[in-house]
């Protein structure tokens, strides 16, 4: 499954991949996989690009389309 929002909100953000992983605390490489969907998106990052882009993780997944984080 790959995770189209994951790569938009890092463009809209102005953002490039290695920012995101040293964010993240990871390797370039396996954020790109995680965009890609080529690896499994952990939870644990999954919260962190959440908070990052101050979105859901409904909206993150692509399950909705409501950017808002529950609770704003």
């Amino acid at each position: 499954m790959k995770y189209q929002k994951l790569e938009d909100l890092r463009t809209d953000h102005d953002l490039t991949i290695r920012q995101v992983a040293d964010y993240l605390g990871c390797n370039r490489d396996v954020y790109t996989r995680y965009e890609k969907g080529v690896r499994q998106l952990p939870i644990s990052i999954a919260i962190r690009l959440a908070e990052l882009y101050q979105v859901s993780l409904d909206y993150l997944v692509g399950i909705s389309d409501e950017k808002r984080p529950y609770g704003s």
